[in-house]
């Protein structure tokens, strides 16, 4: 049985295909330690994070998240340009096969007698039915198949940022919601204070106008309860604050919020993470994948460059039937067909290629100094928050004792400014350290629920709702 020549060039063309110019693929070597924290043991090599339904317990911080995953408009672009990468990569795939197209044509022409063989005015017709290529490329060097595996990698780059960016919104929104329940808290703590200042007040003017007291205590109180409402409205406007960041991760106007407190157990965060990990954990961060595609995105571009210093052979041609009766078009004998290969050889071309390729090499060492320095960018922001977790638990006990102390040093002095053994001034200062203290301490609780948060973030866990991430070192 007979072929036609482009029947066998397709073949052919296809089968040589495959190969590439692109170097080998190695994952570079890692900048940082091989172990997370300062324990001597083995560090854990897998790692199981919840979802964030389930490492957030608040029903009011779930409706939120997801309320933010589905209307913040961050995520909405970044979920639009997986979208069009992913298009792209569709295009530059389809460079690899030809592109066949059924053509159909009729010709009727006229030819005056001057212009005739004969003499006389003709008329002559064609018609004509084709399957054609035109200027398909056989991807010998592996040019085409380069710049596809590149597009390729970008595209699943986009994937990793968009996941990188859910995560982020979702560790924003938990945080900014831990930060309003705190102003939240501070605030009506300032609102106690503002109210014991004016009872305080109210008993020193009794005092002042029977004569137990003196001007001085007045006017100190005075400047007591003013430094106090100071304080409210300082909270007043941070907590409007609050509400206004959150609404804009949220995406929209926010629902009534109920009011908690940071120590409420539905804001603590279940499974803790253990201390000695792996640093090789943090390769499957969403943002290291994403850099290290973008690496070999860069890597495959090498291909694509070397691969322009070669011949460059393209294919076009056609096989069907032409006839010069539209009834005789697949008659036979009616068989047609054309064959046109062509070759291009780079002889000169002002140094582009070899700018080209160099462009590419340094672009790759571009992309490996990016990854390296996602890995570090991981490794402090992990350790940091491990270190951050032990530290931050022992300040609390110590300023809940502080706490304590300076509640019973304000009941000491008030009873001894009742009883006219000391002045004023101790039950002021011990007011402040208690305003002071009491402040603190809820801020240091807000710090220790967003280390955890940020933790989890660090690790790459908690962006989808209930189905966990697994972490395990490659």
């Amino acid at each position: 049985m007979t072929r036609n020549p482009l029947t066998l060039a397709l073949l052919g063309g296809l089968m040589l295909g495959g190969c590439t110019l692109a170097p080998s693929y190695e994952q570079p070597a890692s900048p940082v330690p091989a172990q997370l924290g300062e324990t001597t043991a083995d560090g854990t090599a897998e790692l199981t994070l919840p979802g964030w339904s389930t490492l957030y317990q608040s029903a009011e911080l779930q409706q939120l998240i997801q309320s933010a995953l589905d209307n913040n408009r961050d995520l909405r672009l970044a979920v639009l340009d997986v979208a069009a990468l992913r298009a792209q990569y569709q295009i530059q795939r389809a460079d690899l096969y030809p592109n066949l197209s059924v053509d159909g044509s009729g010709t009727r022409q006229r030819l005056p007698g001057d212009l005739s063989s004969t003499g006389s005015s003709t008329l002559s017709d064609q018609y004509g039915v084709q399957v054609g290529v035109t200027a398909w490329e056989l991807d010998l060097f592996g040019r085409v198949r380069s710049l596809k595996d590149a597009s390729l990698e970008t595209y699943l780059a986009s994937e990793e940022a968009q996941r990188s960016t859910q995560l982020a919104l979702v560790a924003q929104v938990a945080q900014s919601y831990l930060t309003l329940v705190s102003d939240r808290q501070n605030l009506a703590i300032s609102r106690e204070t503002v109210a014991a200042q004016e009872n305080s007040l109210a008993l020193i003017q009794r005092r002042f106008e029977s004569g137990l007291g003196t001007e001085l205590d007045v006017r100190q109180a005075q400047i007591a309860l003013q430094g106090a409402r100071a304080n409210q409205a300082s909270f007043e406007r941070q907590v409007s604050q609050d509400y206004n960041a959150l609404a804009v991760l949220v995406g929209g106007p926010l629902p009534a919020l109920e009011s908690v407190n940071l120590n409420s157990d539905t804001l603590s965060l279940v499974a803790p993470v253990p201390e000695g990990l792996s640093s090789s954990l943090l390769t499957q961060r969403p943002d290291v994948q994403q850099a290290e595609h973008q690496l070999r995105a860069a890597n495959a571009s090498i291909g694509a460059a070397r691969a322009a210093f070669f011949p460059s052979i393209q294919l076009t041609g056609a096989y069907g039937s032409m006839s010069s009766e539209l009834s005789g078009l697949f008659d036979s004998g009616s068989k047609a067909w054309s064959f046109s290969p062509s070759i291009s050889l780079p002889i000169f071309s002002g140094g582009r290629n070899k700018a080209n390729l160099e462009l590419a090499e340094v672009r790759q060492d571009q992309a490996v100094a990016t990854y390296e320095k996602a890995i570090q960018t991981a490794f402090q922001e992990v350790a940091n928050a491990l270190q951050a977790r032990d530290t931050l638990a022992r300040q609390q006990q110590a300023q809940q004792a502080l706490v304590t102390a300076t509640e019973q040093s304000l009941t000491l002095s008030q009873q001894r400014y009742e009883q006219g053994a000391d002045d004023y001034l101790a039950v002021l200062d011990a007011q402040r350290t208690l305003l002071s203290a009491r402040q603190q301490l809820v801020t240091l609780k807000l710090q220790q629920l967003t280390n955890e948060t940020e933790l989890y973030r660090a690790l790459g866990g908690g962006w989808e709702a209930q189905q966990p991430t697994h972490v395990a070192s490659r």
